[in-house]
């Protein structure tokens, strides 16, 4: 018998299981992940409320191979954080990667792809988020006219009831007829 360490209580993984797409070992390698990220902040043992109230800055949360390279990294941050700084907790973390596995459902994985792109928290994707969301895509290296044409093609397009943006509802029709979406929103653990 060695010295084992307690990440976290039985009612925490329990809990934590409860409530993500993951298994007890997974929740454990995804705790390991966070802590590597910041290990001067972060704990080995999270038995207390040490994972809801620990954060840990945006900037190092970027910094993540899994969102390095990622152009909305700074934006899933926000949108996970449960104060929208894009700092985020041990559970916020949990959070993100239980939406971007295998294992979570495709209207769970589209309704925070919608989160994604409203950039502007309306509840609708209209011209400024498409305008955010290709700028971003494309690393600005469009012209102003032709991010213009291309936003309102895709409004043409998907907008069904003419009000110049897309709903939830709208969106969902689209992203749900996208052969690729579930393979590229995902992140392996």
């Amino acid at each position: 018998m060695g010295n084992k360490i307690i990440t976290f209580t039985e009612q925490q993984l329990e809990d934590y299981q409860d409530c993500t797409f993951f298994t007890r070992k997974e929740i454990l390698r995804v705790q390991k992940r966070f802590r590597e990220v910041s290990p001067e902040l972060v704990p080995k043992t999270m038995t207390g409320n040490e994972a809801m109230t620990i954060q840990v800055p945006r900037e190092k949360m970027e910094t993540l191979q899994e969102l390095r390279e990622n152009p909305f990294r700074r934006r899933i941050c926000e949108v996970f954080s449960r104060d929208g700084s894009g700092d985020m907790t041990f559970e916020d973390f949990l959070d993100l990667l239980s939406v971007f596995s295998e294992q979570a459902p495709r209207d769970i994985k589209v309704l925070y792809a919608f989160r994604i792109y409203d950039f502007d928290g309306d509840d609708h994707i209209g011209p400024s988020d498409l305008e955010t969301t290709l700028k971003l895509l494309t690393r600005s290296e469009l012209a102003p006219e032709e991010v213009t044409e291309v936003c309102e093609k895709v409004v043409e397009e998907c907008d069904v009831d003419g009000d110049g943006k897309l709903s939830f509802m709208e969106f969902e029709h689209v992203i749900t007829r996208a052969p690729d979406f579930l393979s590229t929103f995902h992140i392996r653990i």
